[in-house]
């Protein structure tokens, strides 16, 4: 088992620099900057890192147990669906850019939404983690924990960036309308991304 731990914190590192993808970045960013607090900002991370481990997870021992791959072309569907999650993402936080947040956000909603968009990117992964899992150690124990530990660099990982991203953000809850063009600003690059990206997926479906 000792052998293994230098193969495990190559995962942890993984995760970590997993959390950072543009995608990811950028969906979550949608959320984090609609936050009132530093503590939400950081919540926002460890939720969608909590749902994305959830689901990895999950479909990890499906088909580590099963002992079958994610067809490609259902994998480039499940990517297709994040594409969509993160337009439909830049679309709402530009709609509502304009309101002025007396209130926190629902916490049950903020959670939920969060661990949702986890949980899509999460399927999203599923299939190049699992046969990364497979191909980096040599046993199913072994790819369960590699996956649980890339799990937990995802999770610290995207909470390192949404703190961070939430610091600005409350500082300019101060200057609404320097907020307001920021909001949008982050929504438009959203939306112009998930477009990009849908086209980008469809193109290698369609191939």
């Amino acid at each position: 088992m000792t052998t293994v731990w230098p193969t495990l914190l190559f995962g942890f590192i993984l995760g970590l620099k997993h959390a950072t993808e543009p995608d990811h970045v950028i969906a979550v960013s949608t959320i984090a900057s609609r936050t009132r607090k530093l503590s939400l900002s950081s919540l926002a991370g460890i939720f969608w890192g909590i749902g994305h481990t959830t689901t990895l997870f999950v479909v990890g021992m499906i088909v580590i147990g099963l002992e079958q791959q994610i067809p490609e072309t259902a994998a480039m569907w499940l990517e297709l669906a994040v594409g969509v999650m993160i337009v439909v993402l830049g679309i709402t936080s530009f709609r509502s850019a304009n309101r002025s947040y007396k209130k926190d956000v629902s916490m049950r909603h903020f959670h939920l939404k969060s661990t949702m968009i986890g949980i899509v990117h999460g399927l999203a992964g599923s299939a190049g983690m699992v046969l990364l899992a497979l191909t980096t150690v040599d046993t199913r124990l072994q790819a369960v924990l590699f996956i649980l530990i890339f799990g937990v660099g995802t999770i610290m990982g995207m909470m390192l960036f949404t703190t961070f991203l939430g610091l600005p953000f409350i500082w300019m809850k101060r200057k609404q309308i320097v907020y307001q063009f920021t909001i949008k600003a982050v929504s438009l690059i959203s939306i112009v991304y998930g477009l990009y990206y849908m086209y980008r997926i469809s193109s290698e479906i369609i191939v």
